[in-house]
């Protein structure tokens, strides 16, 4: 058993830190971001649509260690390592020594985990609050001293700044401490009642940073995607299994039979479980954060238009795995256990390897055939704006003139405020015209890196294209990269356009 927990231990290192892939848009827009002077971080994520933590953390990493693609990696990648142990501590806090092993290697073997431990983002830094926020609340309902509920308030107030989800998540969480404190177990009561003190208080911490949320909530939001229906909660917890792929989907059957048992399950012998219908108190809790949190999700993007992504609900894969671990003890025969164990670890697994040797974003491929078709002084056009972050990061500092779709602006940042407005007052025609005004009084070649099916663009990028492709237009055109949406999460195409005539 022990060697066994060491080798996975051990693969699960040697995976948060190893993936061949480019940094994609967000990774790439994040470092970006952080790599600004400090004080100007906040204007650029007004802009943006993020809260500050993690980007201040990184700004510090960056200074410490570089931005190379392994520097900027290692920061969620030793967060996640950092989340192994408490893990195990979480997961023998709620179903003894069983569940914290159980807790331990499923997060150390979780596709989801390793993929977002070897980005460049945020998520890793949630999934670690969380489950300290567990440990701590845990700690403040059996002792509210002041110790354990100033480290409440202080994980509520990091989620917060964090990610916005968040909110969900503690919003839910208070309304479990309330019904503690007035209805739930009689030792608990006191310390619910302190833990609400103690988190609104934590809460209160989030005001500096209000002015500034609700103006991203006003003016940024997600354009690049449309609200999501409660299905999506299913896909979510799908997610934390790897996806899509036979290893993932095998994964997530056993994850929500878990589930199910953490919930429903009690063992009346070695061979025989029985169903309760009203639910194990030792899971209400946890299925109450996962299911409400993602249900307020949705709800909260239904209202304000605002998307769902899978990632987004790292806010719940803490107790998630929590739960399937609580199910997992369900099994009173050891062997039954182990066997279960070692077939959702191996999956697990066998789900991460690919997150080493796939690409994220076609940005190598462009950055490549433009180091090699392109000279210095050359037009690298962008459409959408969305591109630019990824392919710009591997190109030479000032060798081309850059430039993109909608707003004519650099390709660094992205700014997305009114971003669907932006778009729509953005002339595909006119683009091309600028671009073939470059080019006269240049006589460089224009590059035009462009992909499509992004939301609010319809066909424009396509019509700037077929602009420079027209009879007479003066440009013969050359197609140097074909994307291809099935390799890549984020594909590209590159067209260049040679002048026939000075």
């Amino acid at each position: 058993m022990a060697a066994a927990v060491v080798l996975v231990l051990a693969a699960a290192l040697v995976l948060r830190f190893w993936t061949r892939s480019d940094l994609w848009l967000d990774e790439a827009l994040t470092v970006n971001i952080a790599g600004q002077p400090l004080h100007e971080i906040p204007s650029y994520l007004k802009r943006d649509g993020a809260p500050p933590l993690f980007y201040v953390l990184l700004h510090f990493w960056i200074g410490w260690f570089g931005t190379s693609d392994l520097a900027v990696r290692s920061l969620p990648g030793v967060i996640g390592v950092i989340t192994l142990p408490l893990a195990w501590l979480a997961g023998r806090r709620v179903g003894g020594r069983t569940a914290g092993w159980a807790a331990l290697v499923l997060v150390a073997s979780s596709p989801f985990a390793v993929r977002y431990d070897t980005e460049a983002r945020m998520y890793s830094l949630v999934v670690l609050f969380t489950v300290l926020g567990f440990l701590a609340l845990d700690r403040a309902l059996h002792r509210p001293r002041i110790g354990n509920l100033v480290a409440v308030g202080a994980v509520a107030g990091l989620l917060l700044y964090t990610h916005y989800w968040s909110m969900y998540l503690i919003g839910i969480v208070f309304v479990w401490l309330a019904w503690q404190a007035w209805r739930g177990r009689p030792e608990w009561r006191a310390g619910a009642r302190a833990s609400i003190i103690a988190g609104a208080v934590g809460c209160v911490t989030f005001l500096p940073w209000v002015p500034t949320f609700l103006f991203q909530s006003q003016h940024t939001g997600t354009p690049w995607a449309t609200p999501a229906n409660f299905a999506a909660m299913v896909s979510a917890v799908a997610s934390f299994a790897g996806g899509s792929t036979s290893q993932g989907r095998a994964l997530a059957l056993i994850f929500f039979a878990l589930v199910g048992l953490g919930l429903f399950g009690v063992a009346t012998d070695r061979r025989h479980i029985e169903l309760d219908i009203r639910t194990r108190p030792l899971g209400r809790p946890l299925a109450l954060v996962v299911i409400g949190t993602l249900g307020g999700a949705i709800i909260g993007g239904l209202a304000t238009n605002s998307a769902f992504d899978a990632r987004y609900a790292s806010v719940v894969f803490i107790p998630l795995i929590l739960l399937v671990a609580i199910g997992l003890t369900t099994f009173r025969d050891r062997r039954v256990r182990a066997v279960i164990l070692a077939v959702a670890v191996i999956a697990g697994l066998a789900s991460s390897v690919p997150n080493v040797t796939t690409n994220r974003t076609q940005a190598g491929e462009v950055a490549a055939a433009i180091t090699v078709h392109a000279r210095p002084g050359d037009i690298i056009a962008y459409c959408p704006d969305q591109l630019g972050p990824a392919v710009n990061r591997l190109l030479p500092p000032g060798r081309y003139r850059q430039t993109t779709f909608p707003r004519g602006t650099g390709p660094a940042f992205v700014n997305w405020v009114d971003y669907a407005k932006a778009i729509r007052a953005g002339s595909p025609l006119a683009f091309a015209q600028h671009l073939e005004s470059l080019s006269a009084a240049t006589g460089r070649q224009i590059f035009v890196v462009w992909a499509s099916g992004y939301q609010t663009l319809g066909v424009r990028c396509e019509g700037i294209v077929q602009t420079l492709q027209a009879p007479g237009s003066g440009y013969h055109a050359t197609g140097l990269v074909v994307g291809d949406a099935d390799l890549f999460f984020q594909p590209m195409w590159m067209v260049q356009f040679s002048p026939t005539k000075s």
